[in-house]
C-alpha cells in the first residue's frame, strides 16, 4: 500500500523546511520533495524531525497523494507538476498561508517592487526597541512557519513577495504596506503587468474595516488601481500632503500623524538618506505610529537604524574612488533609486539575467551621472542597445573581479563605482548576496 501524506512540501529551502517542521509539530504526515540537491543543514533538520524527504526528483505518486501542497515561492505556477496538482483540485499554497493558520499574533505585511526589505527591517527595529516580542519573517529572516511552530510573538513583521502572495488565500494582515509597483518579474506573469499588479494587491485580501492599508500616494499605478477596487481597510497615505494623515513632507520635515497625535522629524535626522529611503522611513514610522509606539521611540529608531548589506552599502574608498554595493537592485526601478542617490561621476556595473527590462527611465540619470558602463553578465546586448548612444565606454566582463578591476581602471579620484545590476544574478552567481559578496571581496583585494 502506497504512503499517503497530509502535507507535501515542494522545495527544501528555508521556507519549505520551516513549513514541514510546522506540519510535523501539528501532527500531520509530511513529505518534502526537492528537484535539486538539498543543502546539508536542511537535510540535517529534516532527519532531526523525522520528516520523509527526497532530493533530485519529484515522485508524483507521493506528491499526488497529498491533501494539500505547500509550494516554494521559487517554483513557477506554470511548471507541469503544479498544473497537474491544480487539475486534480489539490490545493497549492505558500508557506505564509500555511503558517498564518497557527498564530494569533498581529501581522504587519510589507510588499512592493522596491524597498520591502529595508522597510521591513526598519519596522522590526522600531518594535524591538519598543519592547515588543516581535518576529521577522517572510522574504527575510528565518522561516515564518518555523517561528510559528516554536515561538510566541506579539507581532510578526513579514516581507511579502508577489510569489508568496500568489499562494495566499485565507491569509490576512492587520497592517498592509504597499510601497510601489513597477514592472518586475514579468517573466513569471506572462509579461502582463496587470497580472503582477493584481498579485501585489493580494496583500489586501481578507482585510476588514478594523485593519489598515498604508500606501505610497505618489505612485501612479497604486492610485489608478485603488480607484478600481473596493478597499475595506482604513487607507493611510504616505507622501500626500493634502491628506494630513499618515506621513508627508513639508519644509524639509516629515510629519507623522495617526489622527490622535503627530510628531516631526527633519530629513537630516533619518539614518537612511535618499529619496527612496525617505519613503521607506515614512512607511515604517506610520506603521509603528498605528501600533501606538511612543513618538520618541520611533524617532530614535529611525535615526539609529543601520542599513542592510547589498543595498547602497558603502564598501571602501580606494585611492579616492568610492565603491558601493547595490547588488540587491535586481530591477530597473531599484537601480533608478541608486543612480538618483549617487552625487559624483560614476562607473556603473550593470547586467545579469534581464527579466524583460525597459531601460528608458534610466537614460536621463545615466546621461547626467555615468561616465562608463561595465557589464557584468553573459548576455549584455540589451544594455549595449540601450546606452551606446549615451555613454562612450561600455565594457563586457564575466566575473566580479574582472568587473571591479575594469571599473577601478576607468574611475578617477573622487569618482564612484556603483554595482547596481538592474538584473537577476543567476547567470554568474548563486544569488544577489553571492554577487555582492564577490564584489566586496574583489574591492578589498585591490
Amino acid at each position: 500500500m502506497k504512503q499517503k501524506y497530509n502535507i507535501v512540501v515542494l522545495g527544501a529551502g528555508e521556507s519549505g523546511v520551516g513549513a514541514a517542521i510546522l506540519a510535523k509539530v501539528k501532527g500531520f504526515s509530511v513529505f518534502v520533495s526537492d528537484k535539486g540537491k538539498i543543502e546539508k543543514k536542511y537535510r540535517h533538520v529534516l532527519r532531526k524531525y523525522e520528516i520523509d524527504f527526497e532530493e533530485g526528483k519529484h515522485t508524483e505518486e507521493h506528491i499526488l497523494s497529498a491533501s494539500e501542497v505547500v509550494k516554494s515561492p521559487g517554483i513557477p505556477e506554470t511548471v507541469p507538476l503544479i498544473t497537474l496538482l491544480r487539475s486534480k483540485s489539490i490545493p497549492v499554497i505558500s508557506e505564509i498561508e500555511f503558517a498564518a493558520r497557527y498564530t494569533k499574533a498581529k501581522i504587519i505585511g510589507i510588499t512592493g517592487s522596491n524597498g520591502k526589505t529595508t522597510t521591513t527591517l526598519l519596522i522590526y527595529h522600531i518594535l524591538k526597541k519598543a519592547g515588543l516580542k516581535v518576529g521577522l519573517a517572510g522574504n527575510v529572516g528565518k522561516s515564518f512557519a518555523r517561528q510559528v511552530a516554536f515561538r510566541k510573538f506579539d507581532v510578526y513583521v513579514l516581507e511579502l513577495s508577489s510569489f508568496q502572495l500568489d499562494g495566499c488565500f485565507g491569509f490576512k494582515v492587520d497592517i498592509a504596506i504597499l510601497l510601489n509597483i513597477t514592472p518586475d518579474h514579468l517573466d513569471r506573469y506572462n509579461y502582463n503587468f496587470q497580472n503582477y499588479v493584481d498579485s501585489k494587491f493580494r496583500i489586501l485580501q481578507n482585510q476588514t474595516s478594523d485593519d489598515y492599508f498604508i500606501f505610497w500616494a505618489d505612485d501612479p499605478v497604486i492610485r489608478k488601481e485603488m480607484k478600481k477596487r473596493k478597499i475595506k481597510a482604513q487607507p493611510v497615505p504616505i507622501g500626500d500632503i493634502t491628506q494630513r494623515t499618515g506621513a508627508y513632507e513639508t519644509e524639509e520635515k516629515i510629519v507623522f500623524d495617526n489622527g490622535k497625535n503627530k510628531f516631526y522629524m527633519t530629513l537630516e535626522q533619518l539614518a537612511l538618506q535618499g529619496k527612496h529611503n525617505k519613503t521607506n522611513s515614512m512607511a515604517a514610522g506610520v506603521a509603528a505610529h498605528l501600533m501606538e509606539i511612543r513618538n520618541e521611540t520611533i524617532k530614535q529608531s529611525l535615526s539609529d537604524f543601520q542599513n542592510i548589506s547589498h543595498r547602497l552599502e558603502y564598501v571602501a574608498s580606494i585611492h579616492g574612488i568610492s565603491f558601493i554595493n547595490d547588488s540587491k537592485a535586481t530591477n530597473v526601478n531599484s537601480t533608478w533609486y541608486a543612480l538618483e542617490y549617487v552625487d559624483k561621476p560614476t562607473v556603473w556595473i550593470v547586467g545579469g539575467v534581464d527579466k524583460g527590462n525597459d531601460y528608458e527611465s534610466l537614460k536621463p540619470l545615466v546621461k547626467e551621472k555615468v561616465k562608463a558602463i561595465v557589464c557584468l553578465g553573459l548576455d549584455n546586448a540589451n544594455i549595449h542597445k540601450a546606452f551606446e548612444g549615451i555613454v562612450n565606454t561600455i565594457i563586457d566582463t564575466e566575473s566580479a573581479k574582472e568587473a571591479v578591476d575594469t571599473s577601478y581602471y576607468l574611475a578617477d579620484k573622487g569618482d564612484i563605482v556603483l554595482l547596481s545590476p538592474a538584473c537577476a544574478s543567476f547567470d554568474l552567481f548563486e544569488n544577489f548576496e553571492d554577487r555582492g559578496d564577490q564584489f566586496k571581496k574583489a574591492v578589498n583585494e585591490l
